[in-house]
Formats: C-alpha cells, structure tokens, sequence
C-alpha cells in the first residue's frame, strides 16, 4: 500500500524503524475519535446549562457553537501546514495538548463568571480538535485499500460516536442535576469535569508521543501539480460537510431545550439530556451497521437514502406533538451516522498528492457547525424553536443532492 506524505514522517522514519501494524495503529487512532466526539457533544449539555446560568437567548447560547466551530474556519488551512512540517504524530501530540489546555480554562472561566472566558475556552479546546481532526482523519483513510477507506472511517467514526453518546449522560449526572439556586455552585458544576478532561487528554498526548506509528511514504517522489481547489467534486464535498455538520449540530444543540420548554414541553434538563444520548447513540449504531453494508452498497447510494430518511423524519418532527416529535427527531442521529465520513471519503477520492490539502479544505467546511446553529437560534427567537429545523431540511437536501450527482469527478 502506497501513502501520502509530509517531509517530516521521511526525517521521523528513521527513528520508528519498527512501527506498529495498521490494525494497531487503526486501534490506537479510535481512542482520538472517542475523544474528539465526547468534547464536541459535551457542548449540548453545556448550552442549556450556561443559557440559563447567564440568562441568554436562543442566538446568545448558540455563540457556544459559533465559536467552537469557528475554529475550523480559522485553524483548519494553518493546521494543514504545521501538519506537514512536523508529520501526523506530532500534530497528534500537539492538538491533544492545546485541547487539554482549553479544557484546564473552562476552572477560571466558572470561578470569573464569564460568559466571554467560557467562549475563549471553547475557541482554544477547539483547536486543538480541529489539529487533531486533520491529522487523524486521512492518516485513518490511508491505513489500507482504498476501496474500503469509507467503510474504515466509519468503523471509527463509530467510535467518535461512542463518545457522544456517552456525553450527555455524564454531563447530565455531573451538570445539570445541580439544583442550587446559587450562581457560583451552578458555574463550578463545570470544573471538575473539565479539569478531568484536560488530565485524560494529557495521558493520551504521552502515549501517542511514544508510540510508533506506521511510516507514511510519498507515492511519487515529484512536486504535486495544481490544487485540490481544481477538483469539483472535493468543493462540492466541502459544502456538503458544511452542510451536514450545520444541520447536525443544530439539532444535538437545540434538543434539551426543545424537548423541554421551550418546545414539546415533555421533561426537564436533565431527563432531556438522555435523549440526546440515544440521538447519538443512533449516530453509533448506524456507523457500525453503514461500515457493514458498503460491502454490499456503494457509499453514495446510502448516504442519498440517509438523507431521504432524515428530511422525513424532520418535516415530521416540525409537524407533529409529543412523543411522535420527539422519537423523529431523536432517530435522525441514526440516518446522521453515516454522512461525515462518506462525504469525506467521496471528496478526498482520487486526488492523490492533494489529498492533504483536501482534507484541510474539508475540515474547514466544519465552520458550518458555527453558522448554521447561530442562523436557527435567530429563527428560534423570532418564529419559534420546532419552527427553526426548516434550515436542517434546507442542509440534507443539499446532502442528497451530493449524493446523486455532486460526488462525480469532473
């Protein structure tokens, strides 16, 4: 099998002359996607609970998400370059290191009551996600065929779905069943989390900063002609991963208020908090069935039913009360599962030396988790929450259109 390369994994080959097989490395890589997925979902728990510790608006909470994934906007092209000088593992090392940093600031934030502080928390705890994810996520597409890089990434996006999952329950245990009254106990509800966090970050930077990972060898010893930016198929790719992502954020940020009153109505925070679990939950499960089934079904075609599927389950959701509502939203994590990592794998095809650059573009398409949130909290605050989710409807049928005809190579 034959890998792209930075100038740097050639300099580092000669220290990892016995690297680890690529199911190890594969292994090792999931425990990022875990992290990264945990991170990212904790952001729904802490939306409604700074919402109400700040008294803020739909489109004041949703700054949350605007700055988090305005990250990938800002670091996601630099992020690409330090990569390439100082090679995949490094960049591992380093964007475990920044998001631990982020995660430690989350216990001035909470002691200074600062909404702004806990906004600077989440751009820096960002960063460090956003290094990681442009590292981890081609180095995982490489670790193999090509044939089956799809189904590769899924598999370990599964993982990434474990840790949200698990997120919301632990929040909710740890957050949001704080009843004090009191401020300040409300705010330091959230540093204890964080700062155990920041320490499981750090313990994962040392062990990938001494393991070794398999060496990455240039496919040809010649300077990449032209740009991924040539390569329709890579730009309309990225519009989709903007896209998807806007969509899906918005929903897992906008479900313990909607289930609760400022929507259906039905439970309180933290009983809300556990839907959120199985609307990720469904994300899991389906990234482990869709790894299975592209064995047998091209990646296209069942990311164009998935999408299908989750505009249904939408329109239902916006039309319906009580728990038909609550059940079609929750089950669109389940169709969600797959997309991410299809449409990575079908933008990034075929573009050989470029594929670094690409995946950079990808990952800066991310920034549509930062605009599409901000965009339905502003229809939530003036035509009502179940109202605003006609923006997601807006996202996956551009994702079904991806599918179908925008996927192609020009």
């Amino acid at each position: 099998m034959v890998f792209i390369s930075t100038n740097v994994n050639r300099a580092n080959s000669q220290s990892e002359s016995k690297p680890m097989n690529f199911k190890a490395a594969l292994g090792l890589l999931t425990s990022l996607f875990f992290m990264w997925g945990f991170l990212t979902c904790m952001n729904d728990i802490l939306i409604p609970h700074l919402k109400g510790l700040f008294d803020l608006t739909f489109t004041q909470a949703m700054l949350v998400q605007f700055t988090f994934f305005g990250a990938y906007f800002l670091m996601s092209l630099p992020a690409g370059k330090i990569i390439s000088k100082i090679g995949y593992k490094s960049g591992i090392v380093l964007g475990l290191s920044i998001a631990g940093l982020g995660a430690l600031l989350f216990y001035p934030a909470a002691s200074f009551l600062s909404y702004g502080f806990f906004l600077f928390s989440f751009f820096v705890l960002a960063c460090g996600i956003v290094i990681l994810q442009v590292a981890a996520n081609p180095f995982v597409a490489e670790l193999g065929s090509p044939e089956t890089a799809s189904s590769r990434l899924n598999l370990t996006q599964g993982f990434n779905s474990i840790g949200t999952t698990v997120a919301p329950m632990f929040g909710a245990y740890l957050i949001l069943d704080n009843n004090s009254d009191d401020l300040i106990s409300q705010a330091s509800a959230v540093q204890m989390p964080y700062i155990g966090l920041a320490v499981a970050l750090g313990l994962i930077a040392l062990v990938f900063a001494f393991v070794k990972l398999p060496k990455i060898i240039d496919a040809e010893e010649q300077k990449a002609e032209g740009s991924a930016w040539n390569h329709s198929h890579l730009v309309l790719g990225a519009l989709a991963i903007f896209m998807y992502v806007g969509a899906e954020v918005s929903i897992g940020s906008a479900l313990v208020s909607y289930l609760g009153n400022d929507g259906l109505n039905l439970f309180g925070e933290s009983q809300a908090a556990g839907y959120v679990s199985i609307f990720w939950g469904g994300a899991m499960v389906g990234r482990f069935i869709g790894s299975a089934i592209m064995h047998k079904v091209s990646s296209n075609k069942l990311l164009a039913f998935n999408a299908i599927m989750v505009v249904v389950l939408v329109l239902i959701s916006m039309m319906t009360e009580g728990y038909i509502a609550l059940w079609s939203i929750v089950l669109v994590g389940l169709f969600n599962s797959i997309m991410f990592p299809t449409i990575f794998t079908l933008a990034i095809d075929g573009l050989g030396q470029h594929t670094s650059q690409g995946s950079g573009i990808l990952c800066l398409a991310i920034v549509g988790g930062a605009i599409i949130p901000l965009l339905m909290g502003v229809l939530a605050d003036n035509f009502g929450l179940q109202n605003s989710f006609i923006i997601t409807i807006l996202c996956y049928a551009y994702v079904f259109y991806y599918a179908v005809k925008g996927f192609k190579h020009n």
